[in-house]
């Protein structure tokens, strides 16, 4: 089953810079095509682990600060590795398979649709073009987005805790809170997502409770390649990486 929680629940300071959301495997793979599907049992318990605003002062900042690492192959997906294994330690008597947002298998699909996750888990809404009734685009590709009903667009999905020893077959699913109800938003959303994702409008579809700090803001927008001489590091990405990253998950 698929959930959410808040990232305090996972750390070991008990800082709110990120949120969970459980729920089973069996929602997830009933929402996608086979190719996708997660092999595991219908009832097994999975985490969705999501990234709030603070995350970036309240963990990531601290992560950089007491690793002090020179050389890293990208920031954020080295801190989020951080902070999941600390959730494996606090968790040492159980099994835990970690599936993180950047993850790929050998044929480059990624190993978790972290945006499936997060809506069949009633995180956040993932908004698709299916949801639109009077489709504008004709053929042309959109891609979905999801939007938190507090956060809107103002937070990332970083991966899934999967248990594979721990079966919850009454747990009951909940849906995701639709914040985006109406087609014309819908059609706004999806437009905003897709051609000006870079002016960061499309996070303020909906009245939120809580942005990205300026300083945030400052590192994502800046070129992968470039982010790294802002923390004073050494980047081991290759370029390929860097260019994919500039359209990810932030």
């Amino acid at each position: 089953m698929f959930g959410s929680t808040w990232f305090r629940v996972l750390s070991v300071q008990g800082e709110s810079s990120s949120a969970t959301r459980h729920g089973g495997i069996g929602w997830y793979n009933a929402a996608l095509r086979p190719s996708f599907h997660l092999q595991y049992s219908d009832d097994t318990l999975v985490f969705v682990i999501l990234s709030t605003p603070q995350m970036f002062e309240k963990a990531f900042k601290p992560f950089i600060a007491d690793k002090q690492l020179s050389t890293v192959r990208d920031p954020i997906d080295e801190c989020v590795i951080h902070y999941f294994s600390l959730v494996k330690k606090n968790f040492s008597d159980q099994k835990i398979e970690v599936m993180h947002d950047f993850e790929m298998l050998p044929n480059r699909k990624p190993k978790v649709l972290v945006q499936t996750a997060a809506h069949v888990a009633g995180a956040a809404y993932y908004y698709q073009m299916k949801d639109v009734q009077q489709n504008p685009w004709g053929e042309k590709k959109m891609y979905g987005v999801c939007i938190h009903p507090r956060y809107g667009g103002w937070f990332a999905m970083r991966g899934v805790l999967i248990f594979p020893n721990v079966q919850v077959p009454s747990l009951e699913q909940k849906l995701p809170v639709d914040c985006v109800s109406t087609d014309e938003k819908r059609i706004e959303l999806l437009e905003r997502f897709n051609l000006h994702w870079q002016d960061w409008t499309y996070r303020d579809i909906i009245d939120v409770e809580e942005r990205y700090s300026e300083e945030q803001k400052q590192y994502f927008a800046t070129r992968p390649a470039e982010r790294f001489k802002l923390l004073g590091l050494k980047s081991e990405i290759s370029g390929e990486n860097q260019q994919s990253k500039t359209h990810g998950a932030f």
